[in-house]
């Protein structure tokens, strides 16, 4: 490996890896045996180190347990038939890492740093990656303020941290979503558009009132009027109307520019599909649902790839979207993703890194 950067490596001498079913794998329950380190302090990342999945021990006063500056991000690694390690668009991953690091004060994490920890771990704990369809290895950096603390101010030193997890599929099923109208997840001049932690622990209760009530997800709508469709979830949510593909622009800074959305966009230009990068409205989508002319509806995201939704709840009335099948749009650019994910065709977009 081509680098300058000096990691420390420390491997565990007791491995889970026999114990564990890799045949009943609960999204994000199973972690890996190690974990890349880095830490920031007096205006610099250095201590770079593999070591061994670990709780973290943390002062009472530390800043990020009070104020939240706190940013994450989430891709996979996969394996091809050969055996060799595939992880997708992993550099997209730490520019939008960055990103979301300038809004919440939080340093950069230089793309050296970012991409020779990840491959190193990956390296490392290589066993860990399932080798059967569907499955993958769940990559999660992040990065937390460590100062203790706590007059509010951006802290001075701050953790780098990448674990990992072997998964399954995010859902099992079709979800059913529900049209937010009271509860907001994100305004314009906030941090939607950054993937901060605060930004989820935001949308859990509105989530779970809806859960309650036998949705699975929420279709969240604009702060301001609440007509308009932005996000399901934790994805992007596109629609098939007639024969053109509608999903939410992300230049309002309300929305998360995911890496899954701009692939799906990507594949579906080159298949000839119409693309329309708009807010759809509320009362669009109701009338596309009465009418039939949603074809399609799904969520787009690294832990679930492509979400189908099977029923949408809107202004007090369920409405169920028509079975599809692999003719489907959502199917054929899920096949699409896969082929590439898992080496079975040519990357034309350079998204793989292959170890």
């Amino acid at each position: 490996m081509n680098t300058t950067l000096t990691i420390d490596i420390n491997k565990t001498s007791n491995s889970k890896i026999a114990a564990t079913n890799f045949d009943d794998l609960k999204f994000g329950q199973t972690i890996s045996d190690h974990m890349f380190v880095a830490e920031y302090e007096n205006g610099s990342w250095g201590n770079f180190r593999i070591e061994p999945y670990a709780p973290l021990q943390l002062n009472p006063a530390n800043a990020t347990l009070h104020y939240g500056q706190s940013v994450f991000e989430g891709m996979k690694a996969y394996k091809n038939t050969a055996g060799e390690v595939l992880i997708f668009r992993a550099d997209a991953n730490q520019q939008r890492l960055n990103e979301s690091a300038r809004r919440m004060c939080i340093p950069e994490v230089p793309e050296e740093i970012f991409m020779e920890g990840l491959k190193t771990l990956i390296q490392v704990d290589a066993d860990w990656i399932p080798n059967k369809p569907g499955y993958s290895l769940y990559i999660r950096p992040f990065v937390f303020a460590t100062d203790d603390y706590l007059g509010i101010r951006p802290s001075e030193k701050y953790k780098f941290i990448i674990f990992t997890c072997p998964v399954g599929n995010y859902y099992a099923k079709p979800v059913s979503v529900k049209v937010e109208s009271k509860y907001t997840r994100a305004a314009e001049g906030g941090t939607g558009s950054a993937k901060a932690a605060g930004n989820y622990a935001g949308s859990l209760y509105p989530a779970l009132l809806a859960q309650k009530e036998g949705f699975d997800q929420l279709l969240w709508t604009d702060g301001k009027s609440h007509q308009h469709i932005e996000e399901s979830g934790t994805m992007n949510v596109m629609f098939i109307i007639n024969d053109t593909l509608i999903t939410a622009p992300t230049t309002t800074g309300t929305i998360l520019k995911g890496i899954t959305r701009d692939s799906v966009l990507t594949l579906a230009r080159e298949m000839g599909v119409k693309v329309e990068e708009r807010f759809l409205r509320v009362t669009e989508l109701e009338d596309a649902l009465v009418s039939g002319t949603l074809k399609e509806a799904f969520g787009t995201g690294t832990a679930a790839t492509i979400a189908h939704i099977a029923k949408i709840h809107v202004n007090g009335n369920d409405y169920e979207l028509p079975e599809i099948d692999q003719s489907a749009f959502s199917n054929q650019v899920l096949d699409k993703l896969d082929q590439i994910k898992y080496g079975k065709t040519e990357d034309n977009h350079g998204w793989i890194i292959k170890l």
